[in-house]
């Protein structure tokens, strides 16, 4: 089993903003695979489906940002996952324009803090990721503000084409490996 979680805040008062975009992605899987993540189980809002003949787990932590490993931890625990090979977690990056997509294997946390609980709960950086692009912080912003904000208008269509983008390379993992949909989505 896969287990594929978009990072978030949970409330419908962070809907739609730069930092929930690993939500949005977890929610157009969700719309494309006839799934329902409506179960609160393992710290979050989960739905169990197929995607390319794999079966899933998407997840949505309920425990903010901050604590992402908590959920992330329980869940590969229960069912028994190789973090390594059957975890991947969708992210938002300030380091990249919005839009962009960047998939890695492994790695830091880059500062985000969501991934930094997620390596602190697991004990390794070893898992596979999603990033997209969301903007760099504008001078005189406060970073918290910055990524709690919605998109400009113009920025909203690069996003939910990112979101697509996201959703196409976790089809190509599923179907085929992480390193074709490296090689096809990075």
């Amino acid at each position: 089993m896969y287990i594929i979680v978009g990072l978030g805040n949970p409330t419908s008062k962070y809907d739609k903003t730069r930092h929930n975009v690993g939500f949005d992605t977890i929610d157009a899987l969700a719309d494309k695979y006839s799934i329902n993540v409506n179960n609160a189980k393992h710290k979050a809002l989960c739905g169990q489906g197929i995607i390319q003949g794999e079966k899933v787990l998407l997840m949505k932590p309920q425990t903010f940002m901050n604590l992402s490993g908590e959920a992330v931890i329980d869940a590969i625990n229960f069912y028994k996952c190789d973090p390594d090979t059957e975890l991947i977690v969708i992210y938002d990056d300030i380091s990249m324009e919005p839009g962009r997509i960047r998939m890695r294997g492994k790695g830091s946390a880059g500062g985000h803090n969501g991934i930094k609980n997620i390596i602190a709960h697991l004990g390794s950086e070893n898992f596979r990721r999603i990033k997209i692009g969301v903007g760099a912080k504008p001078n005189g912003w406060d970073l918290a503000d910055y990524v709690l904000s919605r998109f400009a208008p113009n920025e909203r269509k690069s996003i939910d084409e990112a979101i697509d983008k996201s959703c196409e390379a976790i089809k190509t993992i599923l179907n085929d490996s992480f390193e074709k949909a490296m090689n096809l989505y990075n």
